[in-house]
């Protein structure tokens, strides 16, 4: 079989249905399958799902995953998948007919490992004005992505999970998704892509940009908030804290790591040179706000969120191990004074073996 497509879902049959049914209209001469990961759901989700099977024109297979979270989800349906070439999406979204083919076509024509493409946007309500119209750094927290006309190799910029297809054999290289930094019901984690990404440069693999390959993302009101906004930044810093524990990451551009954060000033486990920033940008933020320029007032804020994720997630894991480390000196009857406990990200042996390291084996 030459594609597999694999959708994690939950609690969403309604817009699955939808999916379900732009998919139904797909067109391409060669094999194809669909996998519907039920992650914990408590809706008539499998009776969408194997109702639809009965009709759909290609083998529609409905799996349940009982770890919570996208990316367990997405690697139950990758391990059961039989296509050459696997295809990710979300349950919420519409495809073109030609989807499949244009994912073949570019992976061939770029001769990469995997590929990302456009994610266009169906608006459910009308688009606020403090939220641009074309693609920018706002997009990424409703799941939108493009990046023009011209194919590129990713690097300093990412694809989305909602549109990529993937080289069986990438994941046998990498690994799958870590769900330790995957979105999960009540949270907004939301840095498997990212992670992944960079541990598949690692691992030697290219992925491209191909423009060709598009889909549309539903977009409901209840994401055209500010307050949603402001949410999404906050976890978005809890998310880049737990990769900058795990492999010494950049928290604020991951897959263009150049410091030796082992090297780095550390206030409670996060960067100096972090304050510092954070004091500026709250200077421009009231200065935005006294200009009445409220787009540029609200970047600031959002910048803001995303620190004080960071830092929450930074400062509760140094809290833990100072108390895990009283605890263990009292079992321990430790009588003698005890010299100051450090606690570094990682030795810098450790920190090039993080990188290399595949948290998720297939």
């Amino acid at each position: 079989m030459r594609y597999s497509i694999v959708i994690a879902t939950h609690n969403r049959a309604v817009e699955l249905r939808q999916t379900l049914d732009s998919l139904a209209r797909l067109r391409t001469a060669d094999d194809w399958e669909v996998l519907v990961v039920d992650n914990n759901s408590t809706d008539d989700t499998r009776e969408v799902i194997t109702t639809r099977a009965k009709t759909f024109p290609a083998p529609l297979q409905y799996l349940f995953e009982t770890q919570p979270g996208r990316s367990p989800a997405l690697n139950a349906g990758i391990r059961a998948a039989r296509g050459r070439i696997i295809a990710t999406t979300d349950d919420d979204v519409r495809v073109p007919a030609d989807w499949l083919d244009q994912a073949g076509a570019a992976l061939d024509a770029l001769g990469c490992d995997y590929v990302g493409g456009r994610v266009l946007p169906i608006w459910n309500d009308p688009r606020p004005g403090w939220l641009p119209e074309r693609s920018g750094r706002h997009w990424a927290v409703i799941a939108l992505l493009d990046y023009g006309p011209e194919s590129i190799e990713f690097g300093a910029r990412m694809p989305l999970g909602v549109n990529m297809a993937f080289r069986r054999s990438v994941f046998d290289r990498a690994g799958l998704w870590n769900p330790g930094v995957g979105r999960r019901a009540g949270t907004l984690l939301g840095q498997e892509v990212r992670e992944w990404c960079v541990r598949a440069r690692t691992a030697g693999l290219r992925g491209c940009y191909a423009p060709a390959m598009i889909v549309e993302h539903v977009i409901p009101a209840a994401r055209l908030t500010k307050k949603y906004f402001r949410r999404w930044y906050y976890w978005r810093g809890v998310s880049r804290a737990i990769l900058f524990a795990q492999s010494g990451l950049d928290p604020e551009n991951p897959q263009q790591t150049t410091l030796d954060f082992t090297r780095v000033p550390q206030i409670f486990g996060v960067p100096r040179y972090l304050y510092r920033k954070a004091l500026v940008v709250m200077g421009r933020w009231v200065r935005d706000l006294s200009r009445g320029d409220a787009v540029a007032s609200f970047e600031r804020e959002l910048w803001m969120c995303f620190f004080a994720g960071f830092i929450r997630q930074r400062w509760n894991k140094v809290a833990q191990k100072r108390t895990d480390a009283t605890v263990l000196r009292t079992r321990s009857g430790a009588s003698e004074p005890q010299a100051p406990v450090v606690f570094p990200v990682e030795s810098k042996e450790n920190l090039r073996a993080s990188r290399l390291r595949t948290p998720v084996q297939p």
